[in-house]
């Protein structure tokens, strides 16, 4: 059937953006850096549930993804592309962040999959029982932006790992590595040291967050842990830098490292520069895509982070 994509614009002034698809292809606008995480069993749900807290600053520092077939839209476009490239007419979706937090039993987020939605690769397995070869399959085909995932140990003891989907590829690969340890950093201490987060943050309002951030960035007001209303998500994320230089320091990395890739988070947010602000700016002084990409390109080229990158 046609796929309908209609994204209305974060930008003041802007025109909302509509067209059909007659294929699913346009998944592949929706380029991801995506992290993986095992930690030991008894904290795999409280690592799964402060990942999806971290959703939405994660996305606002890191948005890079602001156009769509040359129209200026959300911040992060990449996140309502993955969501309505693979829409279902009916039930729940299969791009989704999950209706709750997880319980103490992670497990049953493979139960859900089992009651809630219809098997798309009914693929005869040829492996061993053990290998849980349908669960994986079948769990493949549902695309949680967090994710638990069945892996195997080097000695083929079974494990679940997180797996991380909502940070955007680019625009460098220090810009990457710089936010993967923010969330590597900032997840340790969440799921480790509060104990009732998911009561000081509500499903409901992470959702929000989360939408918020994609579509607004780092101008984005979120809900946060023992707050009353909503505050500058820039704010927010210079709380979080420090949770994550603890939580870097306590699974052993290098101090010279910390400080280096969290002093690009800190940069980043200082000048209020992401690539999805770098792309705009770039735009509204040239109004030229085509120049746009050929200078993305070229200071992708250098490795600078994009918080240095010239206009």
């Amino acid at each position: 059937m046609p796929l309908n994509v209609d994204i209305d614009c974060a930008l003041p002034g802007g025109h909302p953006f509509l067209a059909c698809f007659k294929h699913v292809m346009l998944e592949a606008a929706a380029t991801s850096f995506q992290l993986h995480l095992q930690v030991p069993p008894d904290l795999i749900s409280r690592t799964y549930n402060a990942s999806l807290m971290l959703t939405g600053p994660l996305v606002a520092i890191g948005a890079n993804s602001p156009f769509l077939f040359g129209q200026p839209l959300w911040r992060e476009t990449r996140i309502p592309i993955f969501e309505q490239s693979l829409q279902q007419p009916h039930g729940p979706q299969r791009v989704t962040l999950g209706t709750k937090y997880a319980g103490t039993d992670i497990t049953e987020l493979f139960e859900e999959n089992l009651r809630d939605y219809p098997v798309l690769l009914p693929v005869e397995p040829q492996d061993p029982v053990r290998c849980y070869s349908c669960l994986r399959l079948h769990n493949g085909t549902i695309w949680r932006w967090i994710r638990p995932i069945v892996g195997f140990d080097p000695d083929g003891t079974p494990h679940i790992r997180i797996e991380q989907r909502v940070l955007p590829a680019g625009p460098t690969v220090r810009d990457m590595m710089a936010n993967a340890a923010l969330y590597f950093g900032a997840v340790h201490v969440l799921a480790r040291e509060l104990d009732n987060a998911e009561a000081m943050l509500p499903f409901a309002s992470m959702r929000e967050n989360f939408y918020e951030a994609a579509r607004f960035g780092l101008d984005a007001e979120i809900h946060w842990l023992n707050g009353t209303g909503k505050r500058s998500i820039r704010g927010v994320l210079s709380e979080i830098l420090p949770l994550a230089a603890e939580g870097l320091a306590a699974q052993g990395m290098d101090d010279d490292l910390i400080d280096h890739y969290l002093h690009i988070i800190s940069s980043r947010l200082a000048c209020g520069r992401n690539g999805a602000d770098w792309q705009l700016a770039h735009f509204d002084r040239y109004g030229d895509l085509h120049k746009l990409t050929a200078a993305y390109v070229e200071n992708q080229r250098t490795g600078r982070p994009v918080h240095e990158w010239a206009l």
